[in-house]
C-alpha cells in the first residue's frame, strides 16, 4: 500500500505537489480543454437563471470558489503512518514464526501456492509468499515472490523460486498504523484512479452514473428516468444526480433539500465539467467520496474504505467486495454492513447485477459473487491506534521536520513492533484488573519497551486504558523513580576496579547522615534487617538500601551524578543529595528506559527514537535517522552491572521471574518509591529493554512494590513475546570468567546463599568467614 503519486497522462496536467494531493494545478496555468459551444451555452443558461435569482455575483461567486478549490489543494491529507519494516537477511536472528506472523498481521492470505501479491504458504522451516507493492522511504518496489529458508532461529537463505536469484536483504512492508492528525475531520489515503481496480470503476459508473462519459455534468435524461421512476413508485427511490453533481455537493454544498441548493450543485457541476477532465473529475470523486464515520472521523474515498472495512488494500479486494464499497455509497449508515448484513448484501448484488447489465461482468462471475459472504473485518477501523506512541511521533516531527504542519500528506516510519505492541497491551488488559482486585481501582500504568542495542522505541503504553488518547504516562509522568536508580550507583563503583569488585563487602548496618544544615537522615532497608556486611553483588540483587548508600557516599555524589548524565539523564534533573542514592528523584518512563538502555547494550547509549524517517508527498526524504552509538560508560563496568542484575532475576528481588521463566538468562531491577507511591520494574532480554511503572495519578499509595506489581506485568508480557537469552560478551578485561564461576558454585551457594543461620552458629561467624573467602574468590576471578 501507498500513498502514490498522482501519475501523469494525457488528460492531466503534468504532475507537481498540488497534484499530488490530488488538485488538477500544474506549475504553468494550464487552458482548459475545448469543449463543443453547446456545453458553454448550458453554463451561460443556467448561469443566467442563477443571476435571475441571485445576482450577477452568485455565478461569479461559484466559479471561483470551484476554480480555486480544484486548482489548489484539494483536501487536507493527514500523515499515514506505518510500523518498522521486517528486514530479512541470511543469519539473522529471526525465527520461521516471526515471519509468519509477521504475514498474518499484515493480512496475507495463506493459500496452496501463492500466484498474487498478498498470499504466502509454508512448509517446514519455509515460507513462500508474494510481497505487496510498496513505496517504501527509499523508493517504490514491485511486488516480489521469494522463499524464505530457515534453519533453527535464525534465517538461512532467501530466494526468488523462477530464477533462483538470492538476496542478501529483503524487506516486508510496513504496517499501517494509522493517521497521525486523526482530529481532522476527514481521513482519506490518496490513490490516483490510475491505480484503483478497473472493475470498481466499472461498478461506481454503472451504478451511480451511466452516462458519465457522455454528459456535460447534469444528466436531463437521468433526472428524467429518476422523475418517473419515482412518480412509478409514490416516493423518491431514485436520484437522478451525476456523479460530478454528487462530487460538487460533498465538497462544497451542505445537505440541505431545497431548490437553490440543487440549482447551485447543478451550477458547479456544469463549471467543473467544462474546466476538468472526465478522468480528472473521476479521480476527486474515488477519493473524496464519504463511506463511513469511525467516531470522530469520517473516512472518505474508495482506498482508506477498503482497509475500513475489509483491512486490506483496494487493490486487494474481490469483485463482490468492490461492489459493496460501490453500493455503499448511496448510504453508509443504511447498508452499515455490520449492523444491516441482508440490507447490505442486497445492495451488493444489485450493483454486480447492474455490471452485468452494462457487460462488466459475466454472467458465471455475478453468480459466484453473490453466493460469497460480506467477509468484513470483525469491526470497523483504519488500524489499531497506538496514542502513546503517536504522541511520542507528534514529538519527534516538530523536532526533527522544519515548517511541520498537519495536512501535508506525509508518511511516516516509525520503529514500532507490531508484536511488542499488540503484546505490552495485552499484558496490560491482562494484568492490571488482577491487580485492582487487590489493590482498588484507579490503577495506572505506563510501559515504554526499546530496542536493547538501537534505541528504537517497539512499544510504548500510556495508560491502564492502552486505546485511550489522553494523559500519556510513558512520557510526560515525571514520579520518583525508587531502587531503580541502583544499577547506576553500582555501575559508578563498578567502573573504578581499583577500588571496588563484585564481591567487595559493603556495610549493612543502622546508619545516620547529616546534611550542611543538620538535618538528619537514616536510611533503612526494607526488611528492617540488617546484616553487617554484605558482598557488593548481592545488595544489587537483594536491593539493600543502606549498603548501596554507603557505596553511593564512598563513590562520591558528584561521580554518581555524572554517572546518570552518561548513561542519558539530564543532570540538571538530579539534585546533589544523598537521597538521590535511593531513588528520591523523578524521571518519566522514557528517560528510565534510556538509562537502562545504556547499561544493556554495554555501555553505548543510542538515543530512544520512534521515528524511522518523513517523506513527504512528492517522495522526497525530509528526515531520516542514521542509527548512531556512542561510548557512554566503560564496557567491563556494564558488564558487571548486567551480571548482577542477572542475579537480581535468580536470587534477588526478581526471582518471580525466575520461577516462570528459568534459564532465560535475563536480567532486571525491581524498584518502589516511598510509601508505594511508585512501582517500577526493568526487565532486559537479549532483544528489548522494558520499563514498567505502575502508581496513581492522586498520588496515593498504590500498595504495591516492584516485585508484587510491575514485574508481574512484565512477566506476562515476556512470555506472550518470547525471550531472547541475554548473552553477555565477556569484555577482553575481564580473564578466565566462565571456567571459574563454574568452579565456585557450591561456595557461592553455602556462603551467601541462604538468610538463615545455623542453631550452633547464632552469629553468624561463618557467614562473616564466607564472605571473606567469596570476596577473595571474586578478587581473583576477575583480572584486569
Amino acid at each position: 500500500m501507498t500513498t502514490s503519486k498522482q501519475k501523469p497522462n494525457v488528460q492531466q496536467p503534468p504532475t507537481g505537489d498540488a497534484s499530488r494531493q490530488g488538485a488538477f494545478a500544474s506549475p504553468e496555468p494550464t487552458p482548459p480543454p475545448a469543449r463543443p459551444k453547446k456545453r458553454l451555452l448550458k453554463v451561460c443558461v443556467l448561469g443566467m437563471a442563477l443571476l435571475a435569482g441571485g445576482g450577477a455575483w452568485m455565478g461569479h461567486s461559484l466559479n471561483q470558489v470551484v476554480t480555486d478549490k480544484f486548482e489548489g489543494q484539494l483536501w487536507q491529507l493527514p500523515s499515514v503512518v506505518y510500523a518498522r519494516e521486517l528486514t530479512l537477511q541470511p543469519g539473522a536472528l529471526i525465527r520461521y514464526e516471526d515471519l509468519v506472523n509477521e504475514l498474518e498481521t499484515l493480512k496475507y492470505r495463506k493459500v496452496v501456492n501463492p500466484t498474487q501479491s498478498g498470499e504466502y504458504a509454508t512448509s517446514r522451516l519455509k515460507v513462500e509468499f508474494i510481497r505487496r507493492p510498496f513505496e517504501f522511504a527509499e523508493g517504490e518496489k514491485a511486488q516480489q515472490h521469494v522463499v524464505v529458508e530457515f534453519s533453527y532461529s535464525k534465517v538461512k537463505r532467501i530466494y526468488e523460486p523462477e530464477s533462483g536469484r538470492e538476496y542478501g536483504t529483503f524487506s516486508v512492508e510496513p504496517k499501517l498504523l494509522g493517521m497521525l492528525e486523526a482530529k481532522t475531520e476527514e481521513q482519506r489515503i490518496y490513490r490516483a484512479k490510475e491505480e484503483m481496480p478497473q472493475p470498481l470503476i466499472d461498478a461506481l459508473i454503472a451504478t451511480e452514473d451511466r452516462d458519465f462519459y457522455q454528459h456535460d455534468g447534469v444528466s436531463p435524461a437521468a433526472i428524467a428516468r429518476a422523475l418517473v421512476a419515482n412518480l412509478k413508485a409514490g416516493r423518491t427511490v431514485q436520484g437522478g444526480s451525476t456523479l460530478t453533481q454528487q462530487l460538487a455537493k460533498n465538497m462544497f454544498l451542505s445537505s440541505e433539500r431545497s431548490l437553490w441548493r440543487k440549482l447551485k450543485e447543478a451550477y458547479m457541476a456544469l463549471i467543473i465539467d467544462y474546466r476538468y477532465s472526465k478522468d480528472q473529475i473521476l479521480d476527486a470523486y474515488l477519493n473524496q467520496i464519504y463511506l463511513a464515520q469511525a467516531g470522530a472521523d469520517a473516512i472518505h474515498g474508495f482506498e482508506l474504505g477498503a482497509r475500513f472495512y475489509f483491512g486490506l488494500p483496494l487493490s486487494e479486494l474481490r469483485i463482490d467486495q468492490q461492489a459493496l464499497l460501490v453500493g455503499l455509497v448511496k448510504g453508509p449508515s443504511y447498508y452499515n454492513p455490520w449492523r444491516y448484513p441482508e440490507r447490505a448484501t442486497a445492495r451488493r448484488n444489485l450493483v454486480l447485477r447492474l455490471m452485468v447489465e452494462n457487460g462488466k461482468l459475466e454472467q458465471a462471475d455475478y453468480a459466484r459473487a453473490i453466493k460469497r459472504p460480506l467477509d468484513l473485518q470483525s469491526k470497523g477501523q483504519v488500524a489499531h491506534r497506538q496514542p502513546a506512541y503517536f504522541g511520542q511521533l507528534e514529538r519527534e516531527l516538530a523536532q526533527n521536520v522544519k515548517d511541520y504542519r498537519p495536512g501535508q500528506g506525509l508518511r511516516l516510519f516509525t520503529t514500532l513492533d507490531p508484536d511488542s505492541q499488540a503484546k505490552a497491551e495485552q499484558a496490560v488488559r491482562k494484568i492490571i484488573p488482577q491487580l485492582e482486585k487487590r489493590v482498588g481501582n484507579e490503577l495506572e500504568t505506563a510501559v515504554v519497551v526499546a530496542d536493547r542495542l538501537s534505541g528504537e522505541i517497539r512499544a510504548m503504553v500510556g495508560g491502564s486504558r492502552p486505546g485511550f488518547d489522553g494523559f500519556n504516562r510513558a512520557v510526560d509522568a515525571r514520579r520518583p523513580i525508587g531502587s531503580v536508580v541502583k544499577p547506576a550507583v553500582y555501575l559508578s563503583a563498578l567502573a573504578q576496579p581499583e577500588r571496588f569488585s563484585l564481591a567487595t563487602s559493603l556495610a549493612d548496618r543502622p546508619l545516620t547522615l547529616t546534611g550542611a544544615n543538620g538535618e538528619r537522615w537514616s536510611p533503612r532497608n526494607y526488611d528492617r534487617q540488617y546484616r553487617g556486611q554484605v558482598p557488593l553483588y548481592q545488595a544489587l540483587a537483594k536491593s539493600y538500601n543502606v549498603p548501596t548508600v554507603n557505596l553511593g557516599m564512598a563513590v562520591g555524589l558528584d561521580q554518581v551524578i555524572e554517572t546518570l548524565d552518561l548513561l542519558g539523564i539530564d543532570r540538571q534533573e538530579v539534585p546533589k543529595l544523598p537521597s538521590i542514592l535511593l531513588g528520591a528523584f523523578t524521571l518519566t518512563p522514557v528517560e528510565v528506559t534510556q538509562m537502562y538502555q545504556t547499561i544493556a547494550s554495554g555501555g553505548l547509549k543510542s538515543e530512544l527514537t520512534a521515528l524511522s524517517s518523513v517523506v513527504d508527498s512528492e517522495g522526497n526524504i525530509l528526515y531520516q535517522r542514521i542509527p548512531k552509538a556512542t561510548r557512554a560508560v566503560s564496557e567491563q563496568a556494564s558488564w558487571l552491572t548486567l551480571y548482577a542484575m542477572q542475579k537480581v532475576v535468580t536470587e534477588g528481588t526478581a526471582r518471580y521471574l525466575n520461577s516462570v521463566l528459568p534459564s532465560s538468562r535475563l536480567a532486571g531491577k525491581t524498584g518502589t518509591s516511598d510509601k508505594g507511591r511508585d512501582s517500577w520494574y526493568v526487565g532486559m532480554d537479549g532483544r528489548e529493554v522494558v520499563t514498567v511503572w505502575m502508581g496513581r495519578d492522586d498520588n496515593k499509595s498504590a500498595n504495591l512494590t516492584g516485585s508484587s506489581g510491575p514485574l508481574r506485568l512484565y512477566a506476562d508480557y515476556i512470555q506472550r513475546r518470547d525471550p531472547e537469552p541475554l548473552v553477555l560478551r565477556t569484555p577482553a578485561q575481564v580473564k578466565d570468567f566462565t571456567y571459574q564461576h563454574n568452579s565456585m558454585g557450591g561456595l557461592q551457594q553455602a556462603c551467601i546463599g541462604s538468610t538463615s543461620l545455623p542453631a550452633w552458629d547464632p552469629k553468624g561467624l561463618l557467614k562473616q568467614t564466607c564472605v571473606k573467602q567469596v570476596e577473595h574468590f571474586f578478587q581473583r576471578l576477575f583480572k584486569w
